[in-house]
């Protein structure tokens, strides 16, 4: 896959940089697996801001992915279609099984149309199977980790992602997450094979603000030309320094480093090597 460039037509263009979409099927989404998304621009239920920079952007439809595999099992599903996602930033996969059913599901590196899949315990080591860790050899790369047995997928889901199996031991499998850490989840936690597709996604410049705004992000002003009442890093006569020993958010909280995980979290026996350490 490729970074799709623009010629310098406006301003915006000349830094524009896009994914070829060229490796996805030419269709419409699937309608019985679409959804509504109800847009609440960060207000809360009492109208209130509780998440800033969010709101407008384009309507989209939610396509209901199926993250955990579990009705089907053993049952060979066939690619039907390769397509875009607008609520997350890798590819689907429209599957069909022998029954006629269809699902989504995330797209690994590699899986192209007219392949087929299976969710098993038996199933072959090739990207886009599900099968439980216990039957994955050390060392394969995974994605769509579960942390509870049948809860469905909740790591390792997003564009050009992927973690490695490293040992399995005592009822549990040690597994690096691509943020460098290494944790312990059990041995009947499912996993799919495969590294998610799309892995430029993070090499795109968005080129201009208007693009963002399609998004839903909204403007983000700088704390410093804001007044004392509003940032603690506003007032003063020019460019003013910060005044403090780090910078800091608008309620007065360190932004650099600090640490905003419980002493106490019960899952810390869960994690063997911290992302930071060596």
């Amino acid at each position: 896959m490729a970074i799709k460039t623009y010629k310098p037509t406006t301003p915006g263009r000349r830094q524009m940089t896009n994914v070829d979409y060229s490796c996805l099927s030419k269709v419409a989404p699937e309608k019985s697996l679409l959804t509504k998304v109800k847009k609440n621009a960060g207000r809360n239920s009492y109208g209130r801001i509780t998440v800033r920079h969010q709101g407008g952007g384009n309507k989209v439809k939610y396509r209901i992915i199926d993250f955990k595999r579990n009705g089907k099992v053993g049952m060979p599903a066939t690619v039907d279609s390769i397509q875009y996602d607008p609520n997350r930033s890798a590819f689907i996969a429209l599957i069909k099984y022998e029954d006629g059913q269809k699902a989504y599901i995330i797209c690994p590196e590699g899986l192209s149309v007219g392949d087929t899949i299976v969710a098993s315990a038996d199933a072959d080591i090739k990207p886009g199977n599900t099968l439980p860790i216990d039957s994955i050899p050390v060392g394969t790369f995974i994605y769509n980790i579960e942390l509870h047995p049948g809860k469905g997928a909740q790591l390792v889901r997003s564009a050009g992602n992927s973690a490695q199996l490293m040992a399995k031991e005592n009822g549990y499998a040690q597994v690096r997450l691509p943020s460098g850490e290494v944790r312990l989840i059990k041995l009947n936690c499912t996993a799919t094979i495969g590294v998610v597709s799309n892995g430029d996604h993070s090499n795109v410049s968005i080129g201009k603000a208007g693009k963002k705004r399609h998004m839903g992000i909204r403007p983000t002003v700088r704390g410093s030309v804001m007044n004392p009442c509003d940032h603690p890093h506003g007032g003063g006569e020019g460019k003013s320094p910060i005044g403090r020993p780090g910078p800091v958010t608008p309620w007065g909280k360190p932004t650099l480093g600090y640490k905003t995980r419980s002493k106490k979290n019960r899952t810390d026996k869960f994690i063997v090597k911290r992302r930071n350490d060596a």
